[in-house]
């Protein structure tokens, strides 16, 4: 019989070990035991559609812990996470100290997160030209007749005043650093995309043609189906998002 303390027993649970290792693949980190899938992702995060599409779910943006959420999709899709690139829009501070300190403090606290980087552009005003457009948009879809469409578009200032601001540029800059970090500078196995827009389609493609796995996951509401056939995903359905997702 072999004790405890006899140098074949150590010998033995080395074996044992480094055949876990091996076939398991395990690393042992600060927090636990985390699988090492032997894949490294970068997750891009297009903030303004998570954000208006948890709105839509009756779930407080605030209340998301996106660290958690990042890991959790990770997992899923089993890749380790590289680090994360979260992507959105300042308010110009005219429009509302709140709301311009507020979204300034929560970008602040994304920093701190591990692994987190947060890339900003400022929101843009409407053109004359872009307003004019909403207007006849919105009277258009109304379908009134000839002696009402003229009296709706006399009055309906008030009815453009909701869309003064929109997001420029951060599709362009997701895109953009998307190829960059997967194909020309290869830091990544596994790119990440949390985001349902069918607009990024293309750099998604192109990613995957030079050899990079590709992976899309979004909220249910404006998750564009065209993207699902495309590429493998994850839809973040309401009962994920409270059971895994949220800050403590």
């Amino acid at each position: 019989m072999i004790g405890i303390k006899s140098p074949v027993w150590f010998y033995i649970c080395g074996a044992i070990l480094g055949l876990y290792k091996l076939f398991l693949r395990d690393v042992v980190f600060e927090g636990g035991i985390t699988v090492d899938y032997g894949k490294d992702a970068i997750v891009f995060i297009d903030g303004n559609n998570f954000y208006h599409n948890i709105k839509k779910m009756s779930i407080n943006p605030s209340s998301i812990d996106f660290f958690k959420l990042c890991e959790f999709v990770c997992l899923e899709f089993e890749c380790n996470r590289k680090k994360t690139i979260y992507y959105n829009s300042i308010p110009h501070i005219n429009d509302g100290k709140k709301v311009y300190w507020s979204h300034i403090k929560f970008l602040e606290n994304l920093k701190k997160l591990p692994k987190f980087e947060v890339k900003t552009r400022k929101l843009q005003k409407n053109s004359t030209k872009e307003i004019l457009e909403e207007r006849q948009h919105i009277i258009s879809k109304l379908d009134l007749c000839e002696l009402c469409k003229p009296k709706a578009e006399e009055n309906c200032n008030f009815c453009v005043g909701n869309i003064k601001t929109k997001e420029k540029g951060i599709d362009v800059m997701i895109a953009t650093e998307m190829l960059e970090k997967s194909i020309i500078r290869k830091e990544c196995d596994c790119c990440i995309l949390i985001s349902g827009d069918a607009d990024f389609i293309p750099a998604l493609d192109i990613i995957k043609s030079n050899g990079t796995d590709v992976f899309s996951a979004s909220l249910p509401s404006g998750y564009s189906s065209e993207l699902r056939k495309k590429h493998n995903y994850l839809v973040l359905k309401k009962g994920l998002i409270l059971d895994e997702c949220l800050r403590d």
